[in-house]
């Protein structure tokens, strides 16, 4: 038996599952608009998650609806913890004929054990989540994606929501997912496990037997967003039902943060051919620090030598 604290009910197994089913499928339906012959992109890192939520869009797009799932993963060159993450998600898309794509950071010519001893101040998972999203990015307009599901739960939204609310970024939270505007060259983006808290899409994936990874990146402990969770946690554990307040609030002044803010004016890359406002996109400003750092730290141990 499970008991839902935040609104009091007490769930087995069984309706604990249909209890979440039936949450998901709302927000696919309520966030995203496809016909037959659509392509919806998965990103998929093969941890609770990611997985929860590629297992819910399989069971609602498959060959009858005409739509088609890809699920893509990102390997960022951490050694031992990408590797076996990579063949679960392999497996379930082999096992549930969803198309598997893997795309890497040494495509850039860079991985993120050269990155995290050269970054400097700045986080390792600064450089991660922009060279992360430009390459799911670019796979997704490769595979002809409509939409881009990533796997956020209710812990991750209300965190995101916090952090830029904090920094006064408000362009930013007018931003966030889901994406109910096309803007030219980016795939909109959709967050089915939005109202999910994490510690539910765990249970999720245990009781429904769905195999994921659970190892830990090496370099988490560097993340900015860590103050944040503990933050939300401890509001959460006061009073029950705050990360949905903090959700729900957000919503409610979305449409007045988007309407105060003008449309970005995007161009290409002329490096890369990604979407930016301006020179150059965020992802070729950090290639071209953390590859002199690396260069430079690879000819010092050539010296140490």
């Amino acid at each position: 038996m499970t008991f839902v604290r935040y609104n009091g009910t007490h769930l087995c197994p069984e309706h604990f599952l249909r209890y979440v089913d039936r949450r998901v499928k709302r927000e696919i339906r309520k966030q995203i608009d496809v016909d037959h012959g659509d392509h919806i992109a998965v990103a998929v890192s093969g941890g609770k998650d990611s997985m929860v939520a590629l297992k819910m869009l399989a069971s609602v797009f498959n060959r009858k609806t005409g739509v088609e799932l890809h699920a893509i993963t990102i390997d960022e060159g951490i050694d031992g913890y990408r590797p076996p993450s990579v063949d679960i998600v392999r497996r379930f898309c082999s096992e549930n004929d969803v198309r598997f794509h893997l795309r890497s950071f040494s495509e850039l010519g860079v991985t993120m054990d050269d990155i995290a001893p050269v970054c400097g101040d700045s986080s390792p998972c600064t450089y991660c989540g922009v060279f992360r999203r430009m390459l799911m990015n670019d796979e997704a307009r490769k595979v002809d994606a409509k939409y881009l599901a990533t796997g956020h739960n209710l812990d991750d939204m209300a965190q995101s929501i916090m952090m830029n609310f904090v920094r006064g970024d408000a362009e930013r939270m007018a931003r966030m997912a889901p994406h109910d505007v096309v803007r030219p060259g980016l795939i909109p983006r959709f967050v089915p496990l939005r109202e999910i808290p994490e510690k539910e899409t765990l249970l999720y994936a245990m009781l429904s037997g769905l195999e994921f990874w659970d190892g830990v990146c090496p370099y988490w402990e560097a993340a900015l967003r860590n103050q944040y969770r503990d933050i939300v946690d401890q509001l959460e554990d006061r009073s029950p039902g705050a990360r949905y307040g903090i959700l729900s609030s957000y919503d409610t002044i979305k449409p007045l943060l988007r309407s105060g803010l003008k449309g970005a004016d995007l161009h290409s890359c002329p490096r890369c051919g990604e979407p930016t406002l301006g020179s150059s996109c965020k992802s070729c400003q950090l290639l071209e620090r953390i590859r002199a750092r690396v260069g430079e730290a690879h000819a010092q141990d050539d010296t140490d030598e």
